[in-house]
């Protein structure tokens, strides 16, 4: 029996080259987001928000802040994924959804508001830290979205954050975390690299 998740994960490759005239709909662009905001995040605080850089004056800038890597110019639309901080001051209104689908009770979402603003406020470090998290698992989630769509990404941490929070308006709560490229993948990619032997990054406990 075909396991198709594994597939997924096994022919994924990190792209950087792109074919530069096949462009991704704003519909196929929704769908990667949508699907990569099913990506959890503690207490389900939903602390993400992908900025979609597309147009030549906006790829220009990126590329200026991420030390003139071409590919964030030849991908059709490079993501910004960033984590927000003080993600428990709108907790209740994350939650609120759950409610009123009877996924959790009033209940709970006041004990689980309580616990977040007993632990996160004074606590920049934990902020962060959750930010970075969720903004992570987000990205891996719109990754394997795209190789499920027959898109190619590459994930690039190689960028000055100051200068990206600066070139794109971000507000002082919102931390770039990562950037994806996405689209349809050209020649002279590599293939998916070997990894350490499981021995040696494995352990049971």
């Amino acid at each position: 029996m075909s396991n198709p998740i594994k597939s997924l994960i096994e022919s994924r490759v990190s792209t950087g080259r792109y074919q530069v005239n096949r462009d991704l709909s704003d519909q196929d662009v929704s769908e990667l987001v949508r699907l990569a905001t099913r990506a959890p995040s503690a207490y389900n605080f939903q602390n993400w928000k992908f900025i979609v850089v597309r147009s030549p004056e906006a790829k220009a800038r990126l590329r200026a802040v991420s030390y003139g890597q071409q590919q964030v110019v030849d991908a059709p639309v490079t993501f910004i994924i960033c984590g927000t901080l003080a993600a428990h001051e709108s907790l209740a209104q994350a939650l609120q959804p759950s409610v009123d689908a009877g996924i959790l009770d009033q209940s709970t979402l006041e004990g689980w508001v309580a616990a977040a603003k007993g632990s996160h406020p004074g606590n920049p470090q934990l902020q962060r830290d959750e930010a970075l998290r969720s903004a992570s698992l987000a990205a891996m989630t719109l990754m394997l979205a795209a190789q499920g769509m027959g898109l190619s990404t590459g994930a690039m941490s190689g960028f000055d954050a100051l200068g990206v929070a600066r070139e794109f308006g971000l507000a002082a709560n919102e931390v770039p975390v990562i950037l994806v490229t996405a689209g349809y993948p050209a020649t002279g990619n590599w293939p998916q690299k070997p990894r350490r032997p499981l021995q040696e990054v494995l352990e049971f406990a």
